[in-house]
């Protein structure tokens, strides 16, 4: 079985995070939400509170397949300046282990300089910040092991295409007629 860790920090986009994680879960993914905060409790860009299921201090990264970042503001720059976070995300990148990010998020891969010479999505407004990038419009771009998404309105489409690659694609399909996104 999969695992993914999602990260929330304070001010994170609530219905990409959970979007997400809750497509993942029904695909059977294991998906931890780790909170980046030194609480268990965290809140959302619009006031909405969610208990993590870890603190990162408590975090085991040996055998995470992949390391997902929602946008919202200012969640994104709270996770942009959380230290062990980027290296996390450093570590991953160079083992070319699955990094995904929806929205403003992809700008903390293209601070990191992980972006280079890649496609990438993000949300309207932040494609400065995703240096070195070959930037598209897309919903959805996977190139390699670098996952980007454009915003809440692609947070489904994000997790089914997260499915399909820690899954596989039947089961993101099932998934899709599941949940009444496709027929």
């Amino acid at each position: 079985m999969a695992k993914v860790y999602a990260f929330l920090a304070t001010g994170f986009e609530e219905v990409e995070a959970l979007a997400v994680i809750d497509l993942l879960r029904r695909a059977a993914v294991e998906v931890d939400m780790i909170s980046v905060t030194g609480d268990l409790r965290v809140t959302g860009a619009h006031n909405i509170e969610i208990k993590a299921d870890k603190l990162f201090e408590e975090a085991d990264f040996k055998n995470i397949d992949l390391l997902f970042l929602p946008g919202g503001m200012p969640g994104t720059r709270n996770l942009d300046t959380h230290e062990g976070l980027l290296e996390k995300i450093i570590e991953f990148d160079k083992e070319e282990k699955y990094i995904a990010a929806i929205c403003a998020a992809p700008s903390v891969f293209g601070h990191l300089g992980i972006l280079k010479e890649r496609y990438a999505t993000c949300y309207p407004g932040f494609e400065k910040e995703l240096i070195g990038a070959k930037v598209t419009n897309d919903k959805v771009v996977v190139d390699g092991h670098i996952i980007t998404a454009r915003g809440m309105g692609t947070a489904i489409d994000l997790g089914l295409q997260l499915i399909s690659i820690l899954v596989d694609e039947k089961t993101a399909e099932e998934k899709a007629k599941g949940i009444c996104y496709t027929d």
